[in-house]
């Protein structure tokens, strides 16, 4: 009886396959909406063993996992295209308020991250990683403000982009948008994407793949020996980041003109920034339980 209600509950080959192309939409939303991470996404969606032990070993079996994970990638870059058109929308007239709501999901991780970093335990070296990795690269962004918040876009540049966004489906809990939207490069990312603009994509995409194939294995390997190490050094990573948006990306943007572009008082601005931020808290606290959930029940 039991065997039959099993057969019951398998996916025709069609459905199976139209499952994945969903579950590679969705992973590639969380790769490219800051706060989120295609890494966290893939796990909850119990996909992200199989596909790093895929790119950690390519060749082994690699005809039955390109069929198994071509689907998710289809997926994947709808979910990244159709997505990459509202964050370009988004970053109009609103800017500010829209890069306070985006932030607002970075820091709505951090209670996830934080546990996350203490399942194997942690001890007075992880809290030295995780303070010094925060402020370093909170004084770093500081620093450069003048020179790196504005960095024109090249063949490099977006090289380095798409290095930068693949470590987040490499590494769970990591947002790499931060440090784009702290480029200046976000929006354009996002307009590149959308408008299929070649001179952006080639090269992103070529930092991305290298990425991955430079560091699953690497990984792997570090999470597996240094995993509270790895982990803390990420949450200090993202507490750092999340803060040096603030004083070099958000409020620079209250500007007089754009102010008057926003029709907006100084006042209302900020008040508005403040509320798109905790509202980014919430959705993005919520979404981690989920995570968390998933971790209970797995």
């Amino acid at each position: 009886m039991q065997d039959q209600k099993n057969k019951t509950k398998k996916h025709s080959p069609l459905m199976d396959w139209l499952i994945r192309v969903l579950k590679g939409f969705l992973i590639g939303f969380g790769g490219i909406v800051p706060g989120l991470s295609g890494g966290v996404l893939s796990v909850i969606l119990g996909v992200y063993d199989k596909m790093m032990a895929f790119l950690g070993n390519i060749t082994y079996r690699f005809k039955e996992n390109f069929i198994f994970f071509l689907p998710i990638g289809i997926g994947g870059v709808l979910g990244i295209l159709f997505f990459a058109g509202v964050i370009e929308a988004a970053f109009g007239t609103y800017a500010a308020l829209f890069t306070a709501l985006f932030i607002g999901f970075v820091a709505g991780t951090l209670p996830s991250i934080f546990r996350k970093a203490g399942e194997q335990g942690r001890d007075n070296v992880d809290w030295l990683i995780a303070i010094v990795s925060a402020v370093f690269l909170f004084v770093l962004m500081l620093l450069g403000e003048q020179s790196f918040t504005a960095v024109t876009p090249s063949i490099p540049v977006w090289f380095l982009s798409g290095f930068i966004i693949a470590l987040g489906f490499i590494i769970p809990g990591l947002s790499p948008s931060n440090f784009l939207i702290y480029f200046g490069l976000y929006d354009k990312m996002a307009s590149g994407i959308k408008n299929f603009d070649f001179a952006m994509l080639v090269p992103f995409i070529i930092g991305a793949i290298l990425c991955i194939f430079l560091f699953a294995k690497l990984a792997n390997y570090l999470f597996e020996k240094f995993y509270s190490r790895m982990y803390h050094f990420i949450f200090g990573l993202v507490i750092g980041s999340t803060l040096a948006i603030f004083p070099t990306v958000i409020f620079p943007a209250f500007s007089t003109k754009n102010l008057i572009a926003m029709k907006l008082s100084f006042g209302m601005a900020l008040l508005l920034s403040l509320l798109m931020f905790v509202v980014g808290i919430i959705i993005s606290y919520l979404f981690s339980k989920l995570e968390d959930r998933y971790d209970t029940d797995g």
